[in-house]
């Protein structure tokens, strides 16, 4: 029986709230000390009732999905150099 390793990443995300507008920054520390930034905005309609919540759960989303596509990028960097082939950009 194989032995668990546990590891964690630290995420951080911050709102910034201007009028209508909601932006997000988020950053991933991984387990060997990269750092990943992502940024996310949404904007409420003005016929829209006032939710802070809901444009902080947009913006955040959006800075989360840069974040996962990066962390894509790099895994796939990742396993082509370790298999000897040459990186090619996702489409």
């Amino acid at each position: 029986m194989h032995a668990q390793t546990l590891v964690g990443w630290h995420v951080e995300m911050e709102f910034r709230e201007d009028g209508d507008r909601t932006r997000a920054a988020a950053m991933v520390r991984l387990s060997d000390g990269t750092e990943i930034r992502g940024h996310g905005n949404a904007q409420r309609h003005p016929s829209d009732a006032e939710q802070l919540r809901v444009g902080e759960e947009i913006a955040g989303a959006r800075a989360l999905m840069e974040i996962a596509s990066q962390l894509l990028q790099k895994a796939h960097h990742e396993i082509d150099e370790a298999s000897g082939r040459s990186s090619h950009p996702l489409n």
